[in-house]
C-alpha cells in the first residue's frame, strides 16, 4: 500500500507542484534519506515530459562536519559553480522541487555564529537566484519525506516513528487510498482563492493581533495582494509552491509594524530549536528578543543583515486546517507554518504588492516592501488569537479564536 501511496505523493508534487511541461528540465534537490523516494519523484518527472531531471543529493552530517571544523576563511567561501547551477536552470525556465527531511537538531552543538556567518555567505552568494525564485519567476516547490532522526523527534515515544511521520505527512498533503489528491487539491485551492479574493477586495491599512502574549499592529501597503495556494509563473503556467499549504498571504509595510508578538510553534533555524520567544517592534524593527531555547540562534537569524530584523510576509491559517488538527508539532517549517498563522522576517514576496514582480528593488522599497537576503517563517497563531482588519479606522474581526468569520 505505502508504494502506491508514494507513487500518488510523488505525481502529485510533479504535476501540481512544479507542473512539469513538455520539454522542460527539472532541478531536483533531495536528501540522501530520500533516495528511493526521489527516484520515484524523477520517473514521474520524465513520464510527464522532463527534458532532464537533474538531482542533487545533501548530506546533513557533512555540512555538520564542516561547520564543526571550518575555520573563518571557509566560512566566507561560497563555490561560484553551484550559483551558477542554479542560474542555469533559471535562465532555462527549469523548475525546481525540493524534498527535504532534515534533522532538527543537527546542528545545536555547533558555535552559533558559525551557523550565521555560513548563512549570510550562502544567502548572499544565491541573492539573484532566489529574487527570480521569490517573484515566481519560475515555477518550484518543496515537499518532504520522513528521515530516522526527524521522525524520532516528533514521535519520540513510537515503536514506528518513520511509519507514523510518514502517516502524518500522507494525511496533510491530502494522499490516501481511494481518492484523487489532485481533485482533492483543486477543492482547496478554490477555498483558499475565496480567501484571497476577500481580502484583496478589503484592501486592509492594517491588521491588528491580539492573543497570549501577543498585541501587534501590522501596516499594509498600498495596493498590497493577498496570494495562497497555486501561482503562476512569467510565462503563465501555474504551479504550487508548497505542498501541503493553508495559507493565505501577503506582504507587511516594513516600517508600519508595532507592539509585541509570541511564537505559537518551536521554530528550527540553523540546525537548532528555538522556543518560546518574543518579539517587539518598533516602526517595523525588531528592537528586542528574548526566548526561552534558542536566543542566541535567532539574535544572529535577525541580524544577518538590516532587512532581516523587518517582516517580509504575513500569513493568516486557520486552527481548523488539517494539520494543526493532527496536534503534531513537526519541528519543520513547511509543517508547522501551515499549522499556524505565522510571519517571517526578511525578505518580502515581491508579487505580494501590485505590479511588484516588475519593480526593481529601489521600487519595492518606495511602496513598503521589505528587502533581505533571509527570509525566516515563524508561527504566532494559535485558538486564542483574534486578527481584525482595519479600513479607514474602522475594525473589522476577520479570525475570531483563531477560525476565519469572513
Amino acid at each position: 500500500m505505502m508504494e502506491k501511496l508514494m507513487e500518488k505523493y510523488a505525481e502529485l508534487l510533479v504535476k501540481v507542484g512544479i507542473n512539469v511541461q513538455k520539454g522542460q528540465r527539472v532541478f531536483l534537490r533531495s536528501t540522501i534519506d530520500a533516495v528511493d523516494f526521489t527516484r520515484i519523484v524523477a520517473k514521474k518527472a520524465y513520464e510527464a515530459g522532463a527534458k532532464e531531471v537533474y538531482t542533487v543529493y545533501s548530506d546533513e552530517y557533512m555540512l555538520f562536519l564542516k561547520l564543526k571544523y571550518a575555520n573563518d576563511e571557509l566560512l566566507n567561501e561560497f563555490h561560484q559553480w553551484e550559483v551558477d547551477m542554479a542560474k542555469y536552470f533559471c535562465d532555462e525556465k527549469g523548475a525546481f522541487l525540493s524534498i527535504i527531511g532534515s534533522d532538527p537538531d543537527i546542528l545545536k552543538t555547533i558555535d552559533p555564529q558559525k551557523i550565521g556567518q555560513y548563512s549570510k555567505t550562502r544567502q548572499t552568494a544565491m541573492k539573484d537566484v532566489s529574487k527570480v525564485i521569490m517573484a515566481d519567476k519560475v515555477s518550484w516547490s518543496i515537499g518532504a519525506v520522513p528521515s530516522k532522526k526527524w521522525a524520532e523527534k516528533v514521535f519520540p515515544n513510537s515503536d514506528n516513528p518513520i511509519q507514523e511521520l510518514w502517516n502524518a505527512i500522507l494525511k496533510t498533503v491530502r494522499v490516501n487510498e481511494n481518492e484523487d489528491p489532485v481533485q482533492l487539491w483543486n477543492k482547496h485551492l478554490n477555498n483558499l482563492k475565496e480567501k484571497t479574493k476577500y481580502l484583496n477586495n478589503k484592501q486592509y491599512d492594517y491588521l491588528r493581533y491580539e492573543g497570549p502574549g501577543t498585541d501587534l499592529t501590522v501596516g499594509l501597503p498600498k495596493n498590497h495582494k493577498w496570494l495562497g495556494g497555486a501561482q503562476k509563473n512569467e510565462d503563465g503556467i501555474i504551479f504550487l509552491p508548497n505542498i501541503p499549504t493553508e495559507e493565505v498571504f501577503t506582504a507587511p509595510h516594513k516600517d508600519k509594524v508595532n507592539g509585541y508578538v509570541r511564537n505559537s510553534k518551536p521554530l528550527v533555524y540553523g540546525g537548532n530549536v528555538i522556543d518560546g520567544f518574543t518579539m517587539e517592534f518598533k516602526d517595523g524593527k525588531i528592537v528586542k528578543v528574548t526566548a526561552e531555547k534558542g536566543e542566541d540562534i535567532l539574535k544572529q537569524a535577525i541580524s544577518l543583515d538590516e532587512g532581516a530584523s523587518y517582516l517580509g510576509e504575513v500569513a493568516l491559517v486557520p486552527v481548523d486546517s488539517p494539520i494543526y488538527q493532527l496536534n503534531v508539532v513537526f519541528y519543520n517549517t513547511l509543517f508547522d507554518e501551515n499549522a499556524a498563522s505565522h510571519f517571517a522576517f526578511g525578505r518580502a514576496y515581491s508579487t505580494c504588492v501590485e505590479n511588484g514582480e516588475n519593480m526593481n528593488e529601489e521600487e519595492l522599497k518606495t511602496v513598503g516592501l521589505n528587502n533581505s537576503i533571509t527570509h525566516v517563517d515563524f508561527m504566532i497563531g494559535n485558538e486564542e488569537m483574534n486578527v481584525y482588519g482595519i479600513k479607514n479606522g474602522k475594525e473589522e474581526l476577520i479570525m475570531k479564536s483563531g477560525k476565519w468569520v469572513i
